[in-house]
């Protein structure tokens, strides 16, 4: 990995909302509507929070219906792997039938 994706790297997981979001999905694929709930912001707010980490390669997207959804990507950097085994699992993260259409298990 270069220098710059690097950077670009730890600048995204400066960031305590996005260290937020990573704990989230420790547990595996989140919809967008949980991390609204879990953040306390707009979810315009969100979707920027999670295009940074998106950018940089941390974490892949899935579209299904109106909803997208959002997990680690499969091969992280050994510096933002060491970020998210480090993180604590928020287990708070879970799909709820009322904010996103889906029926909870």
């Amino acid at each position: 990995m270069d220098k710059q994706m690097l950077t670009m790297q730890l600048k995204a997981v400066a960031d305590e909302n996005r260290l937020t979001l990573l704990s989230c999905m420790k547990n595996g694929e989140v919809c967008v509507c949980d991390f609204v709930e879990v953040l306390q912001i707009s979810q315009p707010a969100v979707s920027q929070q999670l295009k940074k980490l998106k950018d940089v390669g941390i974490i892949q997207e899935r579209k299904e219906g109106t909803w997208k959804y959002y997990r680690l990507n499969d091969e992280l950097s050994p510096v933002v792997q060491a970020v998210v085994e480090s993180l604590q699992t928020d287990t708070s993260c879970q799909c709820d039938s009322d904010s996103c259409g889906v029926e909870a298990t």
